[in-house]
């Protein structure tokens, strides 16, 4: 496999972002939390944000539509630095020494409003030769429309690229238009898969 390119997801791969990190000083209940995530600030309501939607027209849509947990709706993007618990250490390693080797790229779903937040908050973003995030192109893995402004901007071709992602539909996606892609799990996983495939 002729690689020369690492393509990394961020949240859930390189950086630990989770709600539970803010909500739960919020809860008494875990239960109640839990029903509060999947049902209310839901993952489809976030990645709307990600696609480019602003934070407080999401919030406002949010809040309207489930007027008797405004308050809670409102914290979700008013204290969303507290949902950024660091990086993942083992993942963060193993992109140091890829990039001995290879290009380094990323393509994220991420808000545009608060992507910068995690580019001051982690060095390791200096890394990379090029990154695209969803919210400033108005549009999300798993479309592969998405994947094509990364392969356009920088000259990638799939067939000689790496894409890894915790998401396994973007996965599916990325192995339809030809990447090699590795479902993330965890750094162990991650070292293990490269290894077999000679990447590392």
């Amino acid at each position: 496999m002729a690689i020369k390119n690492i393509i990394f997801d961020f949240g859930g791969v390189l950086v630990d972002w989770n709600p539970r990190y803010l909500y739960k000083n919020h809860f008494k209940d875990e239960a109640e939390m839990e029903h509060f995530l999947e049902n209310v600030t839901t993952e489809a309501w976030n990645l709307e944000q990600d696609r480019g939607r602003s934070l407080a027209d999401g919030t406002q849509i949010l809040q309207n539509q489930y007027p008797e947990h405004r308050d809670l709706i409102q914290l979700f993007y008013d204290n969303w630095e507290v949902m950024l618990n660091g990086e993942i250490s083992g993942t963060v390693e193993l992109l140091h020494r890829l990039k001995k080797k290879y290009k380094i790229y990323g393509l994220t779903n991420w808000s545009a409003e608060t992507i910068p937040v995690a580019f001051e908050r982690h060095s390791f973003f200096k890394e990379f030769d090029g990154i695209v995030v969803s919210g400033h192109e108005k549009m999300i893995k798993p479309d592969k429309n998405f994947y094509q402004i990364l392969f356009d901007r920088y000259q990638i071709k799939p067939e000689e690229s790496v894409f890894i992602d915790d998401n396994i539909k973007n996965i599916h996606s990325a192995r339809e238009i030809g990447l090699y892609a590795i479902h993330f799990k965890n750094p162990t996983e991650l070292e293990k898969e490269l290894l077999s495939i000679g990447v590392i």
